[in-house]
Parts: C-alpha cells; sequence; structure tokens
C-alpha cells in the first residue's frame, strides 16, 4: 500500500491511496483543473480512481470531489448528509460513511480490498472524519481538522506506519496574524484546529512501534511556519525515543509529494 499527498493546507487537501489495483482518492479540495492536474502529475489517467472519500464538506476537501468521481466513474464514500452538498452530488454513485463503521473497497475487479475505519472528529463540520487505511498488514493514517488532541481518538487510530497529521497554526502567530478575530476563536476553539502543541500531543498519542514516516500535514500559510512544525514535531519524538527511526516530511499545498511505501 501507498500513500501519496496531492495538495495540503487552507487552499485545498487530498491524497491517494493505492493497493495493487485499487486507487483511492481522498478529499479532493482543490478546483477541477488543479485535481487533474495533481492527478496527472501522479501518473493516473482519466478513469483510473476507483473510490472516492471525503472526510467532511468544508470545500478545502470536498470542493471538486463530486466532479472527479464522475469523471472516473468512481464510488463516492461520505456522510448521508454530505450526498445533497453542490461538491458532491455531481457524483453517479453514492455510499454512505459512518463513523465507527468499518468498511472494504476494491478494485473494480474486486480484488486488492482496502480496509477503512472512519473515526469521528471535533470540528465545526459535522461529521468530520479521520481515516485509518489498512492492506496485507500494513496502517496508513489521515488526522486532520480535529478541535483538539483526543486519547478516545489515538485508541481508533492506532498502528500507523505513516501518519499525516495536522500542524495547523502556531498561538503567537494566530494572535498577531492577519484572521478577524472570530476566525482565530473557530480555528482556536476545541472544534477548530490543531496548533503545533496540540499536535505534539496527538502524535505523542500515535507515536507507535510501528511508526516509520510523519508526515506535517495542512500547515497554515499565514500563522505557521514549516520550520517551526518540523521543530516541534522532531522535539516530541525526540522525546519519544524515536526520532531516529521516523522519518519527517512537511507535506505540501503547491506540488505532490513522493509516493510513500506504507
Amino acid at each position: 500500500m501507498r500513500l501519496q499527498i496531492l495538495s495540503s493546507g487552507s487552499e485545498g487537501n487530498s491524497a491517494l491511496v493505492r493497493a495493487g489495483e485499487t486507487t483511492v482518492l481522498v478529499d479532493a479540495g482543490l478546483p477541477r483543473t488543479d485535481m487533474e492536474a495533481r492527478l496527472d502529475s501522479a501518473g493516473l489517467a482519466v478513469g483510473a480512481i476507483d473510490h472516492v472519500l471525503v472526510t467532511h464538506g468544508h470545500l478545502d476537501h470536498a470542493r471538486s470531489a463530486g466532479l472527479i468521481a464522475r469523471r472516473d466513474h468512481a464510488l463516492l464514500h461520505c456522510a448521508e448528509v454530505l450526498m445533497r452538498q453542490a461538491s458532491a452530488r455531481r457524483a453517479k454513485r453514492f455510499s454512505t460513511v459512518g463513523p465507527g463503521k468499518p468498511f472494504e473497497v476494491a478494485s473494480r475487479l474486486g480484488e486488492d480490498a482496502i480496509r477503512f475505519t472512519p473515526v469521528l472528529l471535533p470540528h465545526d463540520a459535522d461529521p468530520t472524519l479521520a481515516y485509518k487505511f489498512e492492506h496485507a498488514g500494513r496502517t496508513a493514517v489521515i488526522l486532520t481538522d480535529i478541535g483538539n488532541p483526543s486519547e478516545e481518538v489515538a485508541r481508533s487510530l492506532s498502528g500507523a506506519h505513516v501518519l499525516a497529521l495536522e500542524f495547523n497554526y502556531e498561538p503567537e502567530l494566530m494572535e498577531t496574524g492577519p484572521y478577524p478575530a472570530v476566525l482565530k476563536k473557530r480555528i482556536t476553539g476545541d472544534r477548530g484546529h490543531l496548533s503545533n502543541g496540540q499536535a505534539a500531543r496527538m502524535l505523542e498519542l500515535l507515536a507507535g512501534p510501528e511508526l516509520h514516516t510523519l508526515l506535517i500535514a495542512h500547515i497554515s500559510k499565514k500563522t505557521n511556519r514549516p520550520e517551526i512544525a518540523l521543530a516541534t514535531a522532531h522535539a516530541t519524538l525526540d522525546r519519544l525515543g524515536i526520532a531516529s527511526r521516523v522519518r519527517v516530511i512537511v507535506a505540501s499545498q503547491e506540488e505532490i509529494g513522493e509516493s510513500l511505501e506504507v
């Protein structure tokens, strides 16, 4: 199984999960033309995507989900409430996702199944889900858009070999940043996003003996800096005594990342 970040940040989020002949797009938060360019850069021809999963209805995750699913004749997996949203309803085929209800997806030939476990998160778009992906004894986790660290969420997402974790903002930069007060309150609230410090706490809860790669995801361009998030992540891994064996990568907003072997 492989995980590849296509885009990560407030302007749009998307990732690919691939196992054998099965290709799954997780979120499609960029405009359609940009999504198609990223998919082309990842070597995917039109029709190559078997399934599209959406974590929640905010446009930076869902914007082009229905269009891409329709283009590729893919099955769109999302919460029932999201099926009525303009960004999703353009798809032709739907499957309802429910928190805590694992399911499997496979290629069009029914091969190379990937098991998905959706986990409910505290975020101001109901419902918002993290996903745990499992195939052939390997596990990847995508966890962004969570308002505060949660031991319960961490237990449900344990065992990741590759972890994509939100490091959204630095409190000092948020305080002095350009956002209006109401938006600052939303982002820093219990149903907003993780600060670097909160992400460190979540990493402490999630970093097990299997972890070999950490992807720093959903970094704000205006209220965070990659070097601050990196330093926080490295310091946390060092405290845990595993810094020497965990690779740390900052996921990019502007270009696709490498395809990582889980």
